[in-house]
């Protein structure tokens, strides 16, 4: 007979095997005051691709903020300019405004661009985008930027920090580079794409019958029942045993509503994180009132990628042009407690002793 003596009862200790969450500690890399030259090379240009081509939410907010920021044309101060710019082909058959769109889209994935401008005369021919992974950036033992080195496939080829446009996302500090757009948003990303996998991979199962319990330990037997078993589900038949032979359950499984949950949640603080809101990239789900303010929050965001690139064709190439702005959502929004008919705050006449009842 078992013992029930509550004075035997233990705890579990989880403090050794549970750690607490802590924040990795992060150092600016900078130049080498003790050489010559020191070399930044964008090792992880790659990866960060990877996560660009292989998961949709990526690709579409990277997609949607430089749409957004250049897709609607520009304007150039300078006719002259317009001209130039209207000629530029890339590698053969871009325009100006798609070189941009790449150039944006690359520095938000990898936290850096850049385009090499070819002139002739001092006047431009031709502007071409070179994938980061191809670049070093040369710093003297100062810190200051020196020149640029491009990979030709079998050596690197300098090329004059006045002939390259060199875009940086969010510098932070003295480093040497800018910052992916992923880099606060990975654990994240990584959570979502094992969400959505355990996902498929469950969905997929749910072709499958559940567990058999045999009345027979007979492993011959029971490779064969399995056999036919797999047979039938692949090929969507049915199953004939004997009766009494199996006894067949489903998969014991929670509810998909909770699965489903997880992954809008983990979608949502993506785009949170990544500084689109999911409205610009999708209405789905979404009511008219949050996809205004979503364009309203969205504003800023947008102009800034807008105003960063114009100061960086002006600062480093001498190009004075201005992207046209998307239509403003600002107007649309309540700006007096007068014109906002759901608030709950006082109003002025709520504080007028009255005889007539509202």
């Amino acid at each position: 007979m078992a013992e029930l003596n509550i004075s035997q009862a233990t705890t579990t200790n989880f403090s050794g095997t549970v750690p607490d969450f802590i924040v990795q500690s992060k150092a600016l890399d900078n130049a080498n005051p003790d050489g010559i030259e020191t070399y930044y090379y964008f090792d992880k240009a790659t990866q960060y691709m990877g996560y660009y081509f292989g998961i949709s939410e990526v690709f579409n907010a990277a997609n949607a903020l430089a749409t957004w920021a250049v897709a609607r044309g520009w304007k150039a101060k300078d006719p002259q300019t317009k001209v130039e710019l209207d000629h530029v082909r890339g590698m053969g058959k871009d325009t100006f405004t798609q070189i941009m769109w790449n150039h944006v889209v690359t520095k938000l994935i990898v936290g850096d661009a850049f385009i090499e401008v070819k002139r002739k005369d001092g006047t431009i021919v031709n502007m071409i985008n070179i994938s980061p992974e191809r670049v070093r950036i040369v710093f003297d033992k100062s810190g200051m930027l020196k020149r640029y080195d491009v990979w030709n496939g079998s050596e690197w080829k300098e090329v004059s920090k006045d002939n390259m446009l060199h875009s940086i996302n969010k510098k932070f500090g003295d480093q040497m580079h800018g910052t992916s757009q992923l880099v606060a948003s990975k654990f994240v990303i990584d959570a979502l794409n094992e969400a959505l996998a355990d996902e498929r991979t469950i969905k997929h199962r749910d072709k499958a019958l559940g567990i058999a319990y045999y009345q027979t330990d007979k492993a011959g037997k029971i490779a064969y029942a399995n056999s036919q078993i797999e047979k039938a589900v692949k090929n969507g038949e049915m199953v004939g045993l004997p009766e009494g032979t199996v006894k067949i359950e489903a998969y014991p499984s929670r509810s998909s509503e909770d699965r489903s949950g997880w992954i809008t949640l983990l979608q949502n603080k993506f785009y949170q994180d990544f500084g689109v809101p999911r409205t610009i990239a999708s209405s789905d789900g979404t009511s008219e009132v949050g996809g205004k303010m979503g364009h309203v929050i969205f504003e800023p965001i947008y102009t800034k990628e807008q105003m960063d690139l114009e100061d960086d064709l002006a600062n480093q190439q001498a190009i004075f042009i201005t992207f046209n702005r998307p239509p403003s959502l600002g107007g649309l929004v309540q700006d007096e407690e007068a014109k906002n008919t759901g608030q709950t705050r006082l109003q002025p006449n709520d504080t007028a002793i009255t005889m007539n009842r509202e």
